[in-house]
């Protein structure tokens, strides 16, 4: 049978709230009680029980983390940054992904209830209502790239718009005026955000140049997709560039129309966002806009443990991080690794 904190405390000669105060590092006990009690539970090898627990100190040590996805660079980056902060306090993380409507990511939300002291949570579903709705107004949370940032959560979200703008100013800049643009799901606030920014930049960079959109939905499928009808129309109907609203799509469209004759840049120039780690090793490496993705799920987490211990909600807040382009091979210019 398993060893109980009864078994520990009878064989150290002291009482359970003592083994439990060792445990749990509390000031009340000497340090000699505290390394007598520690070198029992090693020795008979006792587990504490982590339910059992949470219940004693109202703490769980886990945050819960709720993302649109689990596949692709981009989300294992996000993970990488929070799991990294986590780590470096001492939590541990509940991971899941929301797909599906918004039952589904209701399902995802009421099935972390009691188990983590805090949430982040990045969903196209989610807004205050919705929260509100399926968790308890206690529980501290901080939302990463959502519609509803800011207003009534603490926030963190990168500047799509403005990202998606300087890159269009850049394939302008560098001769390019028919420029279609690969689009990302609807509904997704970040896909929103880069389509908006690419059409506001189209107006006033290139006013003569008509808007060319093409649906995608952040995979490389849609970007192969996109790619193969970019082959069937006649040469000079074909756009100059493609900017795509993630890489994953335009490194799709880049196997698509390499392995259809297309010479890239030669033939179109193709441009991405995101920047994750496979971008700059494919053939020509892709000029993108660099996200620091890792670095939006650090700062999300520290922002969450700010937030943790404060009774009730915490105070709406909304911070923005910048992007920057990242210039390669796939527009005719390379000048970033």
């Amino acid at each position: 049978m398993a060893v109980t904190i009864k078994d520990v405390a009878q064989a150290a000669g002291v009482s359970v709230a003592s083994v439990s105060r060792a445990l749990n590092g509390h000031a009340s006990i000497t340090d000699d009680t505290r390394k007598h009690v520690l070198d029992v539970v090693k020795r008979m090898r006792y587990m504490p029980h982590v339910g059992a627990r949470s219940l004693t100190t109202s703490t769980t040590n886990t945050i819960g983390v709720l993302l649109p996805d689990l596949y692709g660079e981009f989300f294992s980056e996000m993970i990488r940054g929070i799991d990294g902060a986590a780590r470096r306090h001492g939590l541990h993380l509940m991971v899941s992904s929301l797909h599906g409507d918004a039952d589904e990511a209701a399902l995802a939300l009421r099935a972390m209830r009691g188990r983590v002291d805090g949430l982040l949570v990045m969903s196209p579903h989610v807004d205050a209502a919705f929260l509100s709705d399926n968790l308890p107004d206690e529980l501290p949370i901080v939302l990463m790239n959502t519609a509803s940032g800011g207003a009534h959560y603490p926030s963190l979200s990168v500047d799509n718009y403005s990202a998606a703008h300087a890159m269009v100013a850049h394939l302008v800049a560098c001769g390019y005026q028919d420029i279609a643009f690969l689009a990302g799901p609807a509904g997704n606030y970040e896909a929103q955000e880069r389509l908006r920014g690419y059409h506001a930049a189209l107006a006033s960079l290139a006013p003569a140049a008509q808007p060319r959109v093409f649906d995608g939905d952040f995979s490389e499928q849609s970007g192969e997709a996109v790619g193969r009808a970019l082959l069937a129309m006649p040469a000079g109907q074909r756009p100059r560039a493609l900017f795509a609203a993630n890489d994953m799509m335009a490194i799709g469209a880049l196997l698509t129309l390499t392995q259809g004759g297309l010479q890239v840049p030669r033939d179109m120039a193709l441009a991405g966002f995101d920047d994750i780690p496979i971008a700059r090793y494919v053939s020509p490496a892709l000029t993108t806009v660099r996200v620091p993705i890792a670095d939006l799920g650090l700062q999300s987490l520290e922002r969450l443990l700010a937030a943790i211990g404060h009774t009730g909600r915490s105070e709406a807040s909304m911070a923005t991080l910048a992007a920057e382009l990242v210039l390669r091979a796939s527009t005719g210019e390379s000048s970033s690794p």
